[in-house]
């Protein structure tokens, strides 16, 4: 009988356990290591210093934030919200725009082709830093100066300084409104899972535009009008001219807007390209059967085509995904206060924690990426299957 020891997988056992070791042993080393330097240097290791007072002031906060009580975490966290803020809207919008671009690279008009294939050229082979020192720096000194802001009514204004627009509260009552904006989402989705089963059975789609439309705005506004009504309208701080600058409402700061607008527009060209490919992986017969049911172009698009393009275009979607997170950290070129900025810079500064400063930053975009991964290859599981 030979000796369990002897065989492949048992040798693969011990070969792995040592690399194991091996790899424990040098990052102990390494952190015995650092931990000595920083003694001699008399820096304290740790993450004690998150309690500490702050000091400093961050110009965009989505949470409660003032200098003189905030933390070392407090600003931790805001600069994390505003990274997960911008990173999402690049996303949702670059999404948006990279189909809609991707598509129009295949539609029949030369136009839109054109212009399609000119979008992606110019946008995938100028650098995004670049690109946001452009929309950043030109685009805003094209704007109109802050002692003297573009107006709309009373309620919208727009200046160097940022666009400022009229902030409504959603609390209370208020919360109707959203709430009838999710459920009308949700029953547009059940409308375009009751048209994709129709076409797979062979029956006529039903419509899904107007009605999805109808859908997501009618409640909420329903509901904005039957909270006034009843005597509790919606509140809505509107801005207002100050002795120095805009005040009060929802003000857009140009840092911010010039980050979105940029990681968008640069990732929309990449996806654009995905979508492209995608599309041209389904035969032409796919779109011949949609022809013979008497769908229309829109509606084989949609039903029949990007259905089983999306096996082809999820994949390499996530990776971009991943790239427009990770981008999103040159905003400290330009200013705005994302993770980076706030903590590598300002944080890690005042503290010289440079260890601590560093790990967590990269725990966060690493924990940011895998969790980005793991939806997307759920969702790709799910789109592979439904082909299968």
């Amino acid at each position: 009988m030979p000796d369990p020891r002897s065989t492949p997988r048992w040798r693969a056992l011990v070969v792995q356990a040592v690399l194991v070791l091996a790899l424990a042993g040098l990052a102990y080393l390494a952190a015995a290591n650092a931990a000595q330097k920083l003694a001699r240097q008399g820096i304290v290791a740790g993450f004690g210093f998150l309690g500490r007072a702050a000091g400093f002031d961050i110009g965009q906060s989505l949470m409660p934030y003032a200098a003189a009580t905030a933390t070392y975490f407090d600003a931790f966290l805001v600069g994390l919200l505003n990274t997960l803020l911008v990173s999402g809207l690049a996303i949702v919008l670059s999404t948006a725009l990279g189909f809609a671009i991707g598509i129009a690279r295949r539609a029949e008009n030369l136009l839109v082709r054109a212009f399609a294939a000119a979008y992606v050229e110019v946008f995938r082979n100028l650098p995004l830093l670049l690109q946001l020192l452009v929309w950043y720096v030109a685009v805003r000194v094209a704007l109109p100066a802050p002692d003297d802001p573009a107006a709309w009514g009373q309620a919208v204004f727009l200046s160097q300084r940022g666009l400022f627009l009229p902030r409504p509260d959603f609390w209370g009552f208020a919360a109707l409104v959203p709430l009838a904006c999710a459920a009308g989402l949700f029953a547009t989705g059940l409308l375009i899972r009751a048209s994709r089963r129709a076409v797979a059975l062979g029956q006529k789609p039903v419509p899904v535009l107007w009605p999805g439309a109808l859908l997501v705005l009618g409640p909420p506004a329903l509901a904005w009008a039957g909270l006034a009504l009843a005597g509790h309208p919606v509140p809505v701080a509107y801005p207002a001219r100050g002795p120095f600058d805009i005040e009060g409402g929802l003000p857009v700061r140009p840092e911010f807007a010039a980050l979105l607008i940029g990681l968008s527009t640069y990732s929309a060209a990449f996806i654009a390209e995905i979508v492209r490919s995608g599309l041209d992986s389904v035969g032409r017969g796919q779109r011949e059967a949609a022809a013979a049911l008497s769908l229309s172009g829109a509606q084989a698009l949609r039903l029949v085509v990007l259905p089983q393009a999306m096996r082809v275009i999820v994949p390499p979607l996530t990776s971009q995904y991943l790239n427009t997170t990770k981008n999103s950290s040159l905003a400290v070129l330009i200013g705005y206060p994302d993770l980076v900025h706030v903590f590598m810079g300002t944080v890690l500064n005042q503290t010289n924690q440079a260890v601590e400063v560093v790990t967590l930053t990269m725990c966060v975009y690493l924990s940011l990426s895998l969790a980005t991964a793991l939806l997307m290859n759920r969702y790709n599981a799910r789109v592979a299957g439904a082909r299968r």
